[in-house]
């Protein structure tokens, strides 16, 4: 529990003296001066000022994100292959990040591993950046004596998940950002545009068309009850947030329902397979046992079905039974990844046919957001068309019908 807060903690600014007697200053994380001290005197540096930075006047913090974290590990795999030590490659990727946050966890690292740990545990102070996927790796690494190679498997690990997981973002936000601006234009015309034309009509003296009168009502609905469809809308999506947030059953149906949307589904499915497929042959290739590779294997899917799925192999596989017999008992899997798997465990080269399907996936994901994406263009202009358009019709029909009659 207490390493879940450590982005809580404060910055610390201090000045002491080292072994030799220099004076040194720099800046540390911590919940407390205390706290810091007693981490500076493991470094073997005598405080002299600790002092709490400023959140007012100090620089302001910029968000690690999943791509900092990708780029560190591959920054670090390329200075210990090039024989740089684990301490000096720190400091130099730490003082020369751009973000300054990343700077500070990497300096954090660092003055972990002068005070005597492992690599692994530095990184594993920090849970919210490095999972236990990326620690456990780093900790074989170590203790094999192949940190540099265990190093780039991991950076390549990360930067192809979280470019499988750009695409997937991707493809989801685009439609729903124009959705949503869609459906605010036709609040502002129908709260500010239609009301207009609606004294306009009271001077004609004629019966309006009901296509007409259907969307003044809903004009005289949204100004009455904005609030309303405000509150509504506002607690639909807080309630979505929260169940998604606390109910694991809730999220469960989410991610069954949406494998099943067509295309969208197409892309979390195939994701999911590819996720699976990298994590394995990741762990595999840094001689991880398959049984104790699968629970990390099952949280790096991105899914619950997939989870849940993998779990329940884990303990099949626990028992003797061979991991393609497993997936396909479990119903999810392609049968193209399945067969890869059998040729791997038959030829003793998983981890080898895991990339291979991973690879495979993962270039139909970037096929399927192409597609995604030219498919969605002229349904968002359908959408967009019927929308505004059909409010632009409903209010010049009447002036249409006028001319008309004259």
């Amino acid at each position: 529990m207490a390493q879940a807060t450590t982005v809580k903690e404060a910055i610390f600014r201090w000045e002491g003296l080292d072994r030799k007697g220099n004076r040194v200053k720099g800046q540390s994380q911590g919940p407390s001066d205390n706290f810091v001290k007693q981490q500076l005197r493991k470094q073997g540096i005598v405080p002299v000022v600790v002092r709490k930075q400023s959140a007012l006047f100090g620089p302001r913090k910029k968000k690690i994100t999943a791509g900092d974290i990708a780029i560190f590990l591959r920054q670090m795999a390329t200075m210990m292959s090039a024989g740089v030590p684990l301490v000096q490659s720190l400091e130099i990727v730490g003082r020369g990040h751009e973000n300054p946050s990343v700077g500070e966890m990497i300096m954090g690292i660092k003055a972990h591993i002068e005070g005597g740990n492992s690599f692994a545990a530095g990184l594993g102070q920090f849970p919210l950046y490095f999972d236990d996927l990326v620690v456990n790796l780093v900790d074989a690494g170590e203790k094999s004596g192949t940190l540099e190679t265990l190093l780039d498997k991991v950076a390549t690990y990360k930067e192809k998940t979280e470019a499988i997981k750009k695409k997937v973002k991707k493809a989801l936000t685009y439609p729903t950002a124009v959705i949503i601006v869609a459906f605010i234009v036709t609040g502002i015309l129908l709260y500010f545009v239609v009301p207009q034309f609606q004294d306009l009509f009271q001077g004609f003296g004629a019966d309006l068309p009901a296509f007409t009168l259907m969307v003044i009502g809903l004009s005289k609905f949204v100004q009455a009850k904005w609030w309303l469809i405000l509150a509504v809308v506002g607690g639909t999506g807080f309630t979505l947030f929260e169940l998604n947030r606390r109910s694991a059953r809730f999220r469960k149906l989410k991610d069954r329902v949406l494998l099943k949307v067509p295309v969208m589904g197409d892309i979390l499915y195939k994701s999911a397979v590819a996720r699976y497929a990298r994590t394995l042959s990741t762990m595999f290739a840094a001689g991880v046992p398959l049984v104790e590779a699968m629970t990390p294997v099952a949280k790096a899917t991105g899914n619950i079905v997939f989870q849940d799925a993998v779990m329940i192999m884990r303990d099949q596989v626990s028992t003797g039974q061979q991991l393609q017999l497993t997936m396909q008992q479990s119903g999810i899997f392609p049968n193209m990844a399945t067969q890869m798997v059998a040729i791997g465990e038959e030829s003793g080269s998983l981890d080898a046919m895991c990339a291979k399907v991973a690879d495979f996936y993962e270039a139909e994901v970037d096929n399927l957001v192409d597609t995604l994406s030219s498919l969605l263009e002229p349904m968002i202009m359908s959408v967009l068309g019927v929308l505004v358009g059909g409010l632009v019709v409903a209010m010049y029909l009447p002036i249409f019908k006028l001319g008309q009659a004259i």
